[in-house]
This record gives C-alpha cells, sequence and structure tokens, in this order.
C-alpha cells in the first residue's frame, strides 16, 4: 500500500473536484508544481468535461498527467457517514484508492475535511503504534517554522493520543525540518506544572518519563506558538483548530487594517509608496498560501489536505508538501522511529527470580 507507482516517476493522486474553486485551480496548482518538480506525474481524478478542457491550456502538464473520469462529487455539506457509504466512485475516494493500489504515491485534495480523513483512514488503515491520525500543518514563527497537531481530526483525546502526537510532530520535524533534536510542547492554558485538565497533565508526565525522538520542554501558551518556543506543538483537535483559525482571522485582520491605513490620506498613500518594497516583502513572508496544506500524520498513506477556498497558488504548495513527505520517505521513517521509541520505553523485565520452592 502506498508503494511507487509503476511507471517510475513520482505520481500524485488529485481530486480535480474537491474546493470551492475546483477544477480549476487543481490544475493551474498542478502545472505550477510540475514546474517546479520535474519528474513528477499526475493522475486526476473528476469530470473529464470539466478538466479535459482545462488541461489542455497546459500542454506541458498534459504530457504529465492523465484524467479518470469520475461523475460523483464529495461537497463541503456531504456529511461523514454519507461520504463513506454513497461516495467509492467519487472524486476523492478514487484519488485515494489509487494511492492503495499503488497506482500513486500521495493524494492532494481540497474538499470536504472531514470526509477525507475517514477515507483516508478507512482505506489506508493507522501505522503501528498510532491509534488516531493527527491533522498537521506548518506555521509560521520568529524563529522560522514550526508544525502544529493535532488541527481538528480528533475532537477529544486520551492522553495516549497526545503522546503519540508529539512522537509523529518530533518525527515530522527531523525528516522534512531538518531538524536534528526537535524540542516539543504541549498547548495548555500556562506553563505551569498545575495548570490545565487531566488529560494534558497526565501527557506531560508522561512525556516527561519517556525516550522522545525530540526533547519535551514542557507546557506552552498560545503566545510562544508564534513566537517559536518549541519546534512542534501538540494540543487536541478541538484546541488545535480554534488557534489555527484565530491566527489566520488576526492575520487578515492585521492586513486589512494596514490597507485601510494606508489608504486613509495622501501622507499615507506617499508612505505606503516609500516603503513599498519592505511591504512587499512582509506580505509575501505572511502570505498563508506559503503554509497550505495540512497533512493527515499517522496514516500508512500520504494524504495532504489543501485549504477548500485557496488559489492555484496555494493547491501547488499542498503539493510540495506531498513531494517532500514522499521524497523524504515520511512514512517509512514514522514506522522506524515509533519501533525505536516502542523498543526504549518498553517495561524493563522483572529482575525477580522465581520463588525457591522446597
Amino acid at each position: 500500500m502506498g508503494e511507487s507507482a509503476p511507471q517510475g516517476r513520482l505520481t500524485i493522486a488529485l481530486d480535480a473536484m474537491g474546493g470551492d474553486n475546483a477544477p480549476a485551480i487543481v490544475v493551474a496548482g498542478a502545472e505550477i508544481a510540475r514546474q517546479r518538480h520535474p519528474g513528477i506525474g499526475f493522475v486526476l481524478f473528476g469530470d473529464e468535461g470539466a478538466v479535459g478542457p482545462l488541461l489542455r491550456d497546459w500542454p506541458k502538464l498534459a504530457e504529465v498527467a492523465t484524467i479518470v473520469h469520475t461523475t460523483d462529487v464529495i461537497t463541503n455539506e456531504t456529511k461523514v457517514a454519507a461520504a463513506l457509504r454513497t461516495g467509492r466512485d467519487s472524486s476523492m475516494r478514487r484519488a485515494i484508492d489509487a494511492v492503495a493500489g499503488g497506482e500513486a504515491d500521495c493524494v492532494v485534495s481540497a474538499g470536504n475535511t472531514g470526509a477525507l480523513m475517514a477515507m483516508a483512514k478507512f482505506v489506508f488503515k493507522t501505522l503501528p503504534g498510532i491509534d488516531r491520525p493527527a491533522i498537521a500543518s506548518f506555521f509560521p514563527t520568529l524563529r522560522g517554522e514550526s508544525v502544529m497537531l493535532d488541527l481538528g481530526a480528533n475532537v477529544e483525546c486520551r492522553p495516549e493520543h497526545l503522546v503519540q502526537f508529539a512522537v509523529m510532530g518530533a518525527i515530522f520535524g527531523k525528516a522534512v525540518l531538518g531538524l536534528m533534536n526537535p524540542t516539543i510542547g504541549l498547548l495548555n492554558v500556562g506553563a505551569e506544572a498545575l495548570k490545565g485538565n487531566d488529560e494534558v497533565k497526565d501527557a506531560a508526565a508522561r512525556l516527561r518519563s519517556m525516550d522522545l525522538p525530540g526533547t519535551f520542554e514542557g507546557f506552552v501558551e498560545g503566545n510562544d506558538i508564534p513566537a517559536g518556543k518549541v519546534d512542534v506543538v501538540v494540543t487536541d483537535g478541538f484546541t488545535g483548530n480554534i488557534a489555527l483559525k484565530t491566527a489566520e482571522g488576526t492575520a487578515r485582520l492585521y492586513a486589512e487594517w494596514l490597507r485601510h491605513t494606508f489608504s486613509s490620506s495622501i501622507m499615507a498613500r506617499l508612505g505606503y509608496l516609500l516603503a513599498r518594497n519592505a511591504f512587499e516583502k512582509l506580505r509575501r513572508r505572511a502570505d498563508p498560501r506559503q503554509y497550505n496544506g495540512a497533512m493527515f500524520l499517522g496514516l500508512r498513506g500520504i494524504c495532504v489536505k489543501s485549504h477548500g477556498g485557496t488559489d492555484a497558488k496555494g493547491f501547488a504548495h499542498a503539493i510540495d508538501v506531498a513531494v517532500d513527505l514522499v521524497r523524504n520517505g515520511f512514512n517509512e521513517k514514522v514506522s522506524e522511529e515509533l519501533q525505536k521509541f516502542d523498543s526504549a520505553n518498553a517495561p524493563a523485565p522483572s529482575s525477580e527470580s522465581d520463588p525457591v520452592t522446597e
């Protein structure tokens, strides 16, 4: 499952009908990714009547892409149970099945998050030692980039789930971010050991006693995330999703304030013109499209979720993430590190000898 596609190139299965502006942004995003990554190919699953004319606009892309016609579409309104029950011939499910069948190396979709996670978990199954997959994504910080998980897959988590997220996040930091010893923080309402609910306190106690593929730094607070205090921020999906959406909304708020401020007067417009290069640099650095592409960690296949409302540039970045995961052998490294983790943290054999009987 998830082995390299037989064509000999890295092949990406795309849910061409997933997302607010599909299939146009999917095809245009694939063209951007093709230019960045020579040697990759695509299988686009969707309505050939809608996808075909778009693909003809990009002849170079058409040379490395094929279309698999599907008529069913999983919409944002589709319930998870209905998607699993009736969506077997949908563009989303067929793209996932292509990875499971070895026809593609990874799948990227901008479609319904809940349906995508449920289908991917059902088809791929979880890696050994992982009870629940987690949604992880990059987060810009003052120190560069960190990874945060879970961002919405698991609303309620037991301590053992948070421990598994910490291990997967640390492995991600090593494999994708290139960190030798990633630091790990557990998101909480305060840094003090007595703060938080029983789940986070129990998870913290376990993490402190374990031999991890990184260094556990204890609790971190919300303002520590953009400061980059740790490389890996671990939390449950309920809290993580709220934190992510709050950060995205705050970024848009400040962008709108800046726009209004620099259009408020002639002097303000002049000030913008004088500092235009600096503001352009800021705009590029804060562009949310540069951080698009959430990974479903803990599955036996590589699945990346793009933001549903993104454009072609953002979708291309989600493809970039999938390419990095495959080329870095992420799942193989997760399995290897999990085995090391289990071995290092296995209970020591009892030293007590059998009682002597007379």
